[in-house]
């Protein structure tokens, strides 16, 4: 067969580069060095290049076929299917070519390709060398092929290769990734030749499966630790969420790079730790150790979560000032922090000027518009994403479905549903049908509600009846409400959550003797209440409130400025609403419940701290209630301030005595 068959691509001209014109017979040598040199940013060149390899005959040598595939297996180019028409192209592929394909599909995050190649060349008879296996076993592992591994480490046996510690290490961490342990030790044990990458490997292992005492054992009883020992220890406690233990060995490491600062961020912000997580980042800093893109994205996670502004803008003009490209992934991470702390207008700033968008990027965007309730914004958005041959994936629907959901556009929602699978090819999940039956439980549809869990084609998750009795509590339907929440209370029986939202629905139907029930079950059960915390982003220090914590240095001031906060609200027509105090007591004791809660103790700290006419952002973990919500708009009113809370299910923006939610929350 012809090598040339099918491959139309244009002769050069002579003067095609004007640093390598080449003869009529370019030599091998003079084509590897193109191919090496000039080939790797540009295919048009390449193209070029390889017309002139087929036409002077060297794309016969393998030499120069293999590297011609490897470079139009480059990332960059996003290519390999044209690789791999290549590859079937090369005559008698030898062990050389062979290793190029199988670490091009595997770079190219086609793991299965790379072992169907291998398949290929054991059947083409070119014997695999101690540079096939490491990248084989690796993309076993990300292929998750626990089978095809066992065959491969087989074949490394067989051919005498399983003292190579490159295989070895690969081996182990492949063994690691299916759980099987035993198999890995055995690997690391087999001939007592294997070196520190070995037993990092072998530790991460442990710790992956969750064996944490047998990783101790192994880390404190290997003699050459090396930095990349500590960092597999830091990282792997923290994911067992051994958070602590991970922070005693990251401060007893006498030597950190910049992988093992990464290492304990990550493990923080898994955590949910989040200010230990910046506090940590801000002695890397002082540290003068210059941070990289991923650890940047890391904390821009932690500033979001807690809405540390200043500091996300510090990291946004730490980029500028350094001059590091915004790839998808850090920019994305930038829309989303801007987007989570309030300044959409900074978000959609960030948004616009990204050169390189992926579709996680439209979804940032997108689910940060409708964390705002600006649901015409995302569907618009949602639609310019698929013009521009974005294809939207689940995530993208969940955002604009919630979005949906905070701006009471039912029938909007319900399309989008009704099309996900015919229109985009995606099958409805749980998160989809809990937007849903939360979208049509907002707008009062508690019956229709209740008909989409019926219909649902999986087993309704506590977080989908949650919706439904997060509706009823906002509709006053008790009977339903006590049906779902008898549920929920089988469901989660540790979710403190339902409870409160159970005994809500019956306070305020008056109905005191179940509040008191449902409070016994609680002690019976031994459930830990979840405290309401509140947090402001003041100079680059987040300050944080919790009811009945006196512990800030400025509470006494605190509460006399709320205090009179309230008192100036009573004269200009706040009534405190009383409804979901869950206590049979005094009205007078139930105000002074209400007036305590962690977001009036945000804000009065606000108004002591800030200048007149400043914006006060506030984060909570859980939902705002009733009465501090009818207060805030009073208080952006009385006091002149915009004031941006957003609490564990949307943003609400409070101006002028009104909030963006329009009272739909």
């Amino acid at each position: 067969m012809s090598t040339t068959t099918n491959l139309p691509y244009h002769l050069p001209s002579k003067d095609f580069s004007t640093e390598n014109r080449l003869t009529s017979q370019p030599s091998q040598k003079t084509i590897l060095d193109l191919l090496n040199t000039k080939c790797s940013a540009s295919l048009h060149y390449l193209k070029q290049v390889h017309a002139v390899a087929l036409r002077t005959g060297h794309f016969q040598d393998h030499y120069v076929s293999g590297t011609l595939v490897k470079c139009y297996a480059n990332p960059h180019f996003s290519n390999l299917d044209f690789a791999l028409r290549v590859f079937e192209y090369v005559p008698n592929p030898n062990v050389f070519v062979f290793n190029i394909i199988i670490k091009g599909c595997l770079e190219n995050n086609e793991p299965c390709k790379a072992i169907w190649c291998y398949y290929k060349m054991t059947v083409a008879r070119a014997r695999p060398n101690k540079f096939t296996y490491p990248t084989l076993l690796k993309a076993c592992t990300v292929a998750e092929a626990a089978e095809e591994g066992s065959q491969a480490h087989a074949h490394v046996i067989k051919q005498g290769l399983s003292g190579d510690v490159h295989i070895r290490s690969a081996g182990i961490q492949m063994y690691g990734s299916f759980g099987e342990v035993e198999g890995a030790r055995r690997m690391l044990d087999e001939d007592g030749n294997s070196d520190v990458i070995c037993f990092n490997a072998m530790i991460d292992g442990y710790l992956k499966c969750g064996e944490v005492e047998a990783a101790k054992e192994l880390f404190w009883s290997m003699e050459d630790k090396n930095v990349g020992s500590w960092n597999v220890m830091v990282s792997g406690m923290a994911k067992c969420g051994k958070i602590e233990e991970a922070r005693e060995l990251f401060n007893e490491m006498k030597e950190k790079n910049e992988i093992s600062w990464s290492a304990m961020i990550d493990g923080y912000i898994k955590g949910g730790y989040y200010k230990e997580a910046l506090v940590v980042f801000n002695v890397m800093q002082r540290e003068k150790i210059r941070p990289r893109k991923f650890v940047l994205s890391s904390v821009l996670a932690a500033c979001a979560n807690v809405g540390a502004l200043d500091q996300g803008r510090w990291i946004h003009a730490y980029v500028n000032k350094n001059s590091n490209s915004f790839d998808a992934v850090l920019g994305t991470a930038l829309v989303d922090m801007y987007a989570k702390c309030g300044r959409l207008d900074m978000a959609w700033g960030v948004f616009e000027k990204m050169e390189k968008k992926e579709v996680f990027t439209w979804n940032a965007m997108i689910c940060g518009l409708a964390l705002h309730g600006r649901a015409e914004d995302a569907i618009e958005l949602f639609f310019k994403m698929q013009n521009q041959n974005f294809r939207p994936n689940g995530i993208t629907l969940l955002g604009v479905l919630s979005a949906c959901a905070h701006s009471g556009m039912v029938d909007e929602g319900l399309n989008i549903l009704n099309c996900m699978e015919e229109v985009y090819g995606i099958e409805p999940g749980m998160e989809h049908y809990g937007c849903v039956v939360d979208l049509l439980g907002r707008a009062g549809l508690l019956g229709e509600a209740e008909e989409v869990i019926y219909s649902m084609p999986m087993e309704p998750s506590a977080a989908v009846w949650g919706a439904l009795l997060g509706a009823c509590r906002k509709h006053g339907d008790v009977e339903l409400g006590e049906r779902v929440g008898k549920i929920l209370l089988e469901l989660e029986p540790q979710n403190s959550g339902r409870y409160a939202l159970l005994s809500n629905i019956y306070a305020r139907a008056g109905r005191w003797d179940d509040v008191e029930n449902v409070r016994k079950l609680m002690k019976e059960r031994a459930v830990k209440t979840s405290t309401g915390i509140s947090m402001i982003d003041f100079d680059g220090v987040v300050h944080e409130f919790k009811m009945g914590d006196g512990s800030h240095p400025q509470m006494k001031h605190i509460y006399l400025m709320l205090k009179n906060m309230i008192k100036r609200l009573k004269m200009e027509g706040y009534s405190p609403n009383t409804s979901q105090v869950l206590f049979d007591i005094e009205e007078e004791d139930k105000e002074a419940e209400l007036q305590y809660h962690s977001e009036k103790l945000a804000i009065a700290f606000g108004l002591i701290n800030t200048k007149p006419g400043t914006t006060i952002h506030v984060v909570k973990n859980l939902r705002m209630c009733e009465d501090c919500h009818s207060a805030f708009k009073l208080i952006s009113q009385v006091y002149d301030r915009e004031i941006i809370v957003r609490d564990r299910a949307r943003y609400h923006h409070f101006k002028t005595g009104t909030c963006s939610c329009k009272d739909f929350w």
